[in-house]
């Protein structure tokens, strides 16, 4: 019989290092496939370095499109690797190889939501909105509590669902859809995004106006009007226009210079 292939901790390290460049070469085409499969190389070596047909159909394999956000992707990569274990110890038609590619493409979608949801739109956005105005402020605080609400949790998770995948954790997924967990994380996520953008507008968002009018001799500023309708309702009201043009698929870069364009205009005419 032909010695079991089981791959070793030094080289389930190396795939996990690799990881952090899986936005390292970006295409259009096959999104993070590239940086996939840079990723998978110390594994597939270790599989199949001794057999060039099959080693060249699983680097083929991890070539097709791939596209997930980066916090989460160790579960794919660990569940894979564990595919790809026992790929490399079936015998000749027993395991259809196609079934990792299927498994992979089943993952993207729901763990990019979770990923999106927790890390992009809301760890990173809570962590920024603290930690930017201490550290332009020069308080040592600023970056220590970015790591502390975003990069030290991003870690975490990516070193769990590593060994959490890899273990078996296609079993894990499974359960946390089926009994709605999965949804519910998601959509509380989604939630808390939304309610701290909202609430970081009149922070982060500044316009004061300068213009005066003139009432019965009286000069009023124009901006004490808007203050006692709403505080803050003119940062609302430029961030709900930006959302509307965003909707109608106006281009982000369109977006911005129109709003570089506007603060030109209205300083050059003294309104701001």
């Amino acid at each position: 019989m032909a010695e079991e292939k089981k791959l070793s901790t030094a080289t389930l390290k190396k795939v996990f290092n690799r990881h952090y460049q899986l936005l390292g070469c970006f295409n259009y085409e096959r999104q993070m496939s590239t940086g996939f499969a840079w990723t998978m190389m110390p594994a597939l070596r270790n599989l199949y370095g001794d057999d060039p047909d099959k080693m060249q159909e699983a680097v083929k394999r991890h070539l097709e499109f791939f596209n997930c956000a980066t916090t989460v992707s160790p579960f794919i990569i660990g569940i894979t690797c564990a595919m790809e274990e026992q790929y490399a110890n079936s015998a000749e038609g027993e395991y259809d190889p196609a079934s990792i590619t299927s498994v992979k493409t089943a993952l993207m979608g729901p763990l990019a939501g979770i990923g999106d949801s927790f890390f992009w739109g809301t760890f990173r956005v809570i962590g920024a909105g603290i930690a930017a105005p201490l550290a332009i402020a020069a308080n040592v605080l600023g970056p220590i509590l970015y790591l502390v609400i975003n990069v030290i949790p991003s870690e975490i998770v990516r070193r769990l669902g590593f060994k959490i995948g890899y273990e078996g954790g296609s079993k894990f997924l499974d359960r946390i859809q089926a009994d709605g967990t999965l949804q519910k994380m998601t959509e509380a996520a989604r939630i808390m995004g939304l309610v701290v953008i909202g609430a970081m507008i009149p922070s982060m968002v500044t316009i004061a106006l300068t213009a005066t009018a003139s009432i019965n001799g009286a000069e009023i500023v124009v901006q004490d009007i808007f203050d006692q309708i709403c505080p803050q309702i003119l940062p609302l009201g430029l961030v709900f226009a930006c959302c509307a043009l965003l909707k109608k698929r106006v281009s982000g870069t369109v977006i911005l210079f129109g709003l570089l364009a506007l603060g030109i205009v209205m300083t050059a005419f003294g309104l701001v």
